[in-house]
């Protein structure tokens, strides 16, 4: 198989799999732990390697594993012990974690194929080349092993557990007295999130990790209010972005890695503006409909305060508004149409009185 097929599969994989193990930390609203992950796995990797006195799969998986663990686990203690924020304390934990393989690096592998580059913007382009071989046999690119069997684990435990996560991650009380272990869920979710982190890893750098792990589930969760809808459209999101990304780097010949983060960063931002419910353009309609319709109540009350009295007259007449009610001009003409629109009020001439829906718009 040629390289360049590989590519996209690597590529690929790691998209789908990474935005997978995503979905539940962006539900959850811990987003930022696979950052702390991502960045803090360097030094079990590396000391997976000084084991093995050189690069080894086995070895530095294993101490990656242990690492992103042992990363969850500090943030856990300083957030729940110490009483310090979550953010706060992942920005304890991983930045000295990360210096720590930095220098480890630096120190004993400068000499192989591990350097500070590549470790946090990766080269998938180079991927391909580095083979598992088993007994002489050649079994192709180790990332397309690792993000394979990464994604068996992740689709296993997300299926198997469904219901459970669902539980523990909207009420943990009930998760408790049914039965189930919030924290032994939580720390299964953090272990799926370190594999498929480790596994995309080596091939596309630190950096795109967390832009795949975080970025298609954010944008999964701006268009479905659903689990299983942020599942399906994050991983399909992770594994489209990559794909058209990589095509994108090979025809304008830029790096794959910087034109997937940037294609995922270009869509997210669309997605946040137009998205149909939670969008800023459908916010903001959302926003604006409200303050008129809160203004048309207050409108109808005073209609009706002064409605068969004396005063209505005078107190009911649209130049009158402006100042009874401190609106401006423009605004009173705006809730005025509004109203009359929504037969919330009734005009006549410059007098306004309560609709026909007036009550029926009150108690909506």
């Amino acid at each position: 198989m040629s390289p360049l097929i590989w590519i996209y599969l690597i590529a690929g994989l790691a998209g789908f799999t990474c935005a997978l193990a995503g979905a539940y930390l962006i539900i959850r609203k811990s987003a930022m732990i696979a950052d702390a992950i991502s960045h803090s796995i360097l030094p079990g990797l590396v000391a997976g390697f000084w084991i093995a006195n050189g690069p080894n799969l086995l070895t530095g998986l294993i101490g990656a594993l242990l690492s992103g663990m042992l990363t969850v686990w500090l943030v856990e203690y300083l957030t729940g012990k110490r009483r310090i924020k979550q953010d706060a304390a992942i920005g304890l934990v991983f930045p000295f974690l990360f210096a720590l393989g930095v220098i480890w690096i630096s120190q004993d592998f400068s000499n192989v194929h591990l350097d500070t580059d590549s470790v946090l913007f990766g080269e998938v382009t180079l991927a391909p080349f580095d083979r598992l071989k088993l007994g002489g046999t050649d079994l192709g690119p180790q990332s397309i092993w690792l993000l394979g069997f990464a994604l068996i684990v992740t689709t296993l435990f997300l299926t198997l557990f469904r219901k459970e996560l669902k539980l523990a991650t909207f009420d943990p009380l009930l998760a408790t007295v049914s039965g189930f272990t919030p924290i032994a869920l939580h720390y299964g979710l953090m272990t799926i999130v370190s594999v498929s982190t480790i596994s995309a890893f080596a091939a596309v750098g630190a950096i795109l990790t967390v832009a795949l792990v975080i970025i298609p589930a954010a944008t999964a969760r701006l268009l479905s209010h659903r689990v299983s809808g942020v599942l399906r459209i994050s991983a399909l999101f992770g594994l489209a972005t990559s794909l058209v990304g990589t095509w994108l780097a090979f025809t304008f010949d830029l790096s794959v890695s910087g034109m997937i983060a940037t294609l995922l960063g270009i869509i997210f931002s669309a997605t946040a503006v137009l998205a149909p419910r939670n969008g800023i353009v459908a916010q903001t309609k959302l926003r604006q409909r409200d303050q008129i319709n809160q203004a048309i109540q207050a409108l109808i009350i005073h209609l009706e305060a002064h409605q068969n009295t004396p005063e209505e007259a005078t107190e009911n007449t649209i130049s009158h508004l402006t100042a009874e009610l401190g609106w401006s001009t423009s605004w009173t003409q705006t809730v005025v149409q509004s109203a009359l629109a929504k037969h919330a009020i009734t005009q006549s001439g410059q007098t306004l009185a309560p609709g026909r829906n007036s009550n029926s718009f009150w108690h909506s």
